[in-house]
């Protein structure tokens, strides 16, 4: 198992921080979201806003039409929750804003929902120029990060608490809006964005054994939404599942078949594995297991999906 996303975050920021540019702002969760380093080095470009994040996103937005690069730290359920400043401060003002969400989906674990977002990317990506992006790895996050110093507009970064399994190799080059094939595969495309691509990868092993040849393609950025590729995936495939840690209304799944009902038909029939119901307390393996969203329940659902495929 690697690292969690929101670790590779904290070490790639501190490199970003000898760009002048660079401000971090937390809402009292330093350590959290793995930006204490960031403060220790940088301590006159990070605000501790406290338990006020439509303040911290204000000054985020205000930092930002200043010319400056803010990050505007927290979990997700609590920055994403304060979706009107978001709406308003950040994207209607076109602000240079990142807004940071750690702590995504039920991989948050014992926590509970009250701490778990799944409806985050669905929020996010209804603001007209927000980009959204979920990376797999911590490699996808660095470069991610990297990418995100430069890039114009306001940009959403989803991470996890818990560690993921790498898929990705040093050399990865992160590109905003182009999906990444890792496996190819004649039968089936796994869709899969955020954690759970590893275990997408591991059920495509898993199902070979059965005779299914299962490709994954990794969907970092939910916004814009490689549409090309999906388009691509769907006519060449028999069957499409996506697979998201986050509710399957208005995340990734969504994404993919609003793009398929856009089309002129002839496209393989979508499948959606992702939350259905509000979350709960347990280990991040438990829930993973509970919900289908690990490499056996992928597997599982992928079976069920290739029996009824014609």
């Amino acid at each position: 198992m690697g690292a969690a996303t929101r670790d590779a975050f904290g070490e790639a920021i501190v490199r970003l921080g000898e760009d002048p540019r660079v401000v971090v702002l937390t809402g009292d969760l330093r350590d959290s979201t793995r930006t204490e380093a960031f403060a220790e080095r940088y301590p006159d470009r990070f605000f501790e806003c406290g338990i006020a994040e439509s303040n911290m996103v204000g000054v985020a937005s205000g930092l930002a039409l200043e010319g400056k690069v803010p990050w505007a730290c927290s979990f997700s359920c609590f920055v994403t929750g304060r979706f009107e400043t978001v709406r308003l401060s950040v994207a209607y003002q076109v602000a240079n804003v990142r807004i940071v969400g750690t702590h995504s989906g039920i991989g948050v674990g014992e926590d509970g929902y009250s701490q778990m977002s799944l409806e985050d990317i669905a929020m996010m990506r209804a603001l007209p120029n927000m980009a959204v992006v979920n990376p797999a790895d911590g490699v996808e996050t660095e470069r991610a990060v990297e990418f995100l110093l430069d890039h114009q507009g306001p940009a959403f970064l989803r991470l996890t608490r818990q560690g993921v399994e790498d898929v990705n190799g040093d050399g990865y080059r992160f590109e905003l809006g182009k999906a990444v094939t890792l496996r190819e595969g004649s039968d089936v495309a796994l869709v899969a964005t955020g954690a759970p691509v590893g275990e997408a990868v591991k059920a495509a092993e898993s199902l070979e054994g059965d005779g299914i040849s299962a490709s994954v393609l990794n969907v970092h950025t939910i916004a814009p939404l490689d549409e090309e590729a999906v388009r691509a995936t769907a006519a060449s495939h028999r069957a499409v599942i996506t697979i998201e840690d986050h509710s399957v209304n208005g995340g990734l799944g969504s994404a993919v078949a609003e793009v398929l009902a856009a089309g002129n038909g002839g496209f393989a029939p979508l499948h959606r594995i992702g939350m259905r119901t509000f979350g709960e307390s347990g280990s991040p393996a438990e829930l993973y297991a509970k919900f289908g969203l690990n490499a056996d329940g992928i597997a599982a659902t992928t079976r069920e999906v290739m029996a009824g495929a014609k």
